[in-house]
């Protein structure tokens, strides 16, 4: 079992003594993620831009302008291309009209298939995909409402089930994770889609950080009514140490069966496992960091002068060699 013990015993981390670094990252990054969505933006999926979406797998990189110069002469709509990290899968996008049956959608694209397989001998139809506008416009909303409802409802039940700075700094830390997976997508725009995949990624990240926070925070006000003479800091220290070890531990596993499902998962999964390596990642460090040591910036305070019942002058000192921070 100790090749399982990730984090040693009487682990003791001044967390709160990096706070002030931690802001100035976090504000840092959220500023980039912000201006990479608003100068690059996302590559949407067909689910919210509507549309025909088909995939073909080449023996070797293809040239991209000829791609285009094949779909194009087939009369379909002019043709938006993306390829993928290994070159050889390239996904064209063709408009369909609203008026479109399945009968008309299934024409376009064998003779896309035919036309393509015609000029490059050897490659494969993956699949295809189309949505309408109608149905993609209602997708984004219902997908846009969601999220902020998710984030709302957590918000107010952190108010209600702790104190109102709990829920401020959870809502503080969900919004900074949503931003760095909306920064990630527009940075590598070109490598993975903007879907409804992702937006349950999304979601799936939401409920992460969510209990991972819900954790530290029920630590930290049980620690406020045992350690009434503590200052917040090292309540604060004391709480995020004491459950570190189940911390790291869910966030390893997690990413270990995500590593496992990007590299057998296939093209479909790619941007979801993508988007939950990330939020894994940002989701842990913003528990530790960033929702917690916001609380004190929030004026968090444990009640003065009342002490748990019992305590004595031995266990006073006991507590303040536990909670004081390691040299060296």
């Amino acid at each position: 079992m100790k090749l399982l013990k990730l984090v040693p015993d009487n682990t003791n981390i001044d967390f709160v003594r990096l706070r002030v670094w931690a802001f100035v990252l976090t504000a840092l990054l959220t500023v980039a993620a912000v201006g990479l969505v608003a100068a690059r933006g996302l590559n949407f999926g067909v689910d919210f831009v509507g549309g025909l979406s088909i995939e073909e797998r080449f023996d070797a990189p293809p040239s991209l302008d000829r791609v285009r110069e094949v779909v194009d002469a087939q009369g379909v709509g002019q043709a938006a291309l993306q390829q993928s990290s290994d070159q050889r899968t390239v996904t064209i996008r063709l408009p369909v009209q609203e008026s479109a049956d399945e009968g008309a959608t299934n024409a376009v694209v064998r003779k896309v298939q035919t036309a393509i397989g015609r000029e490059f001998p050897g490659a494969t139809f993956s699949r295809y995909s189309t949505v309408s506008g109608k149905v993609s416009g209602e997708l984004i909303r219902n997908g846009l409402l969601a999220v902020v409802l998710a984030v709302l409802g957590i918000g107010l039940f952190a108010i209600f089930r702790f104190e109102w700075q709990f829920g401020v700094s959870t809502i503080v830390a969900i919004v900074h994770d949503l931003l760095m997976t909306l920064g990630f997508f527009a940075l590598m725009r070109n490598s993975f889609e903007f879907d409804l995949n992702t937006v349950a990624a999304v979601l799936t990240i939401i409920g992460y950080s969510i209990n991972d926070k819900i954790v530290i925070d029920d630590r930290i006000r049980e620690n406020m009514r045992r350690y009434r003479k503590m200052e917040m800091r090292d309540i604060i220290n004391l709480s995020v140490n004491e459950t570190l070890p189940r911390t790291v531990m869910t966030s390893v596993t997690i990413l270990l069966a995500l590593g496992a499902l990007l590299l057998l998962g296939g093209h479909v999964l790619r941007g979801f496992t993508a988007a939950m390596i990330l939020g894994i990642v940002v989701g842990t460090y913003s528990s530790i960091y960033v929702s917690s040591s916001l609380l004190i910036a929030l004026g968090l305070r444990a009640e003065p002068n009342r002490e748990k019942p019992g305590t004595t002058d031995k266990t006073r000192r006991q507590d303040a060699e536990r909670i004081a921070p390691r040299q060296g």
